[in-house]
């Protein structure tokens, strides 16, 4: 039997749109994008916050048309604050096909999964982690983060305890390469500036300590005028270590590291953290973030989410989620080279953040502001 030219033809084009359903169901496919955090463990309450806060951005970046015409998707996966889960959490996001992770809690945990995601051509973009190797390694030559570094944060503190004229400084110090990084940065700051202090006392402990009696009960006989306490662990080892301190009365003024206290810290530590200090980059309602109409629009979609006022933290994953988008739809690619070299020394307007700047390295330029907690409430000193 044989055909006509005429049902050949309509085979030939059935044939031919046949091939291209495929495709033309692959370019309505979501964009997906990889949300790394902790969402069990100590720090399992701002890791899911900072999920939600970049699911919030990709609603924001899906009513604007999403991203190449496509909606954006937000896959979680928990990286438990342990490295080797973050390595294996990481590579199943590759396999299911992200064109970005937003990760970074923990710097062990970012450190150990770099490799991972550059070795498979995923761009990888750190929200929280400080360590400096983050950026100074060799783990992910295209490396970009949006919180501010442990050498730019040590210099707002070591100017604050030259202020206060604090000469008996004693640490309480997360034995890590975050911890470790932020106390060696403050400690030369200090130096740089030249202000004459005397370390009376120095203690370390692991991510997941929540009994520092002992610690403190050293460092309550060092007399200090300041301590000041590294603590990552927002969910537990932070408010602990806040309660106890007050517990035992300790002498001199508690300075928290840059960026460890939100909100829910004070929550959970309650009027223990009445009087501590510390330093971040983003307060919500508060110039020049109030008056920002994206942020606006976040603060107040994340608050009918989930019913909370977003963070630092929060900000952070939002607004690596908007730069993306942004240096995407500029570039019309997902290539993951194209946009960190965007990216890196570049300017994005129109985040929750504002207009942000990044710089050649790929850190995000950042402007810190002193705070003082006083009945509960963060109040940013002017």
């Amino acid at each position: 039997m044989t055909l006509s030219r005429k049902g050949f033809l309509m085979l030939s084009a059935a044939g031919a749109l046949g091939l291209a359903t495929p495709r033309l169901a692959r370019a309505a496919d979501p964009v997906k994008v990889g949300a790394l955090f902790p969402l069990s463990g100590g720090a399992a309450v701002q890791g899911q916050h900072v999920c939600e806060a970049i699911e919030v951005a990709a609603a924001m970046v899906n009513d604007a048309g999403g991203v190449l015409g496509r909606m954006v998707q937000v896959v979680r996966r928990d990286d438990e604050s342990t490295p080797a889960v973050g390595v294996s959490r990481a590579s199943e996001l590759v396999a299911e096909g992200v064109s970005v992770v937003i990760e970074g809690w923990n710097s062990p945990v970012t450190l150990a999964l770099q490799t991972v995601l550059a070795r498979a051509g995923v761009l990888d973009i750190t929200a929280i982690s400080k360590a400096d190797q983050i950026l100074s390694g060799g783990g992910n030559p295209l490396a970009i983060r949006l919180n501010s570094s442990n050498a730019q944060d040590g210099r707002v503190i070591a100017e604050h305890l030259k202020a206060s004229g604090a000469k008996r400084i004693a640490f309480l110090t997360q034995n890590d390469a975050y911890g470790n990084g932020a106390q060696a940065s403050i400690e030369g700051e200090l130096k740089n500036i030249g202000h004459d202090y005397t370390k009376v006392g120095e203690e370390r402990f692991p991510f997941a300590q929540a009994d520092f009696r002992v610690a403190l009960t050293n460092i309550r006989s060092a007399n200090a005028d300041a301590i000041i306490a590294i603590n990552a662990n927002e969910g537990s080892g932070l408010p602990a270590l806040l309660r106890q301190a007050r517990q035992m009365r300790l002498r001199g003024e508690l300075v928290t590291a840059v960026g460890t206290v939100a909100p829910s810290v004070i929550q959970v530590a309650g009027e223990a953290a009445n009087g501590i200090v510390g330093a971040d980059i983003y307060f919500p309602k508060v110039e020049p973030f109030v008056s920002n109409p994206v942020n606006q629009d976040f603060v107040r979609r994340a608050e009918e989410k989930i019913q909370y006022t977003p963070d630092k933290f929060m900000a952070l994953g939002a607004t690596a989620l908007q730069v993306w988008a942004l240096a995407a739809n500029e570039l019309k690619t997902l290539e993951r080279e194209k946009i960190a070299t965007r990216i890196r020394g570049g300017r994005f307007a129109g985040t929750v953040m504002g207009e942000v700047n990044f710089g050649t390295d790929g850190q995000l330029s950042t402007r810190h502001q002193l705070f003082t907690v006083r009945e509960g409430r963060i109040e940013v000193r002017t």
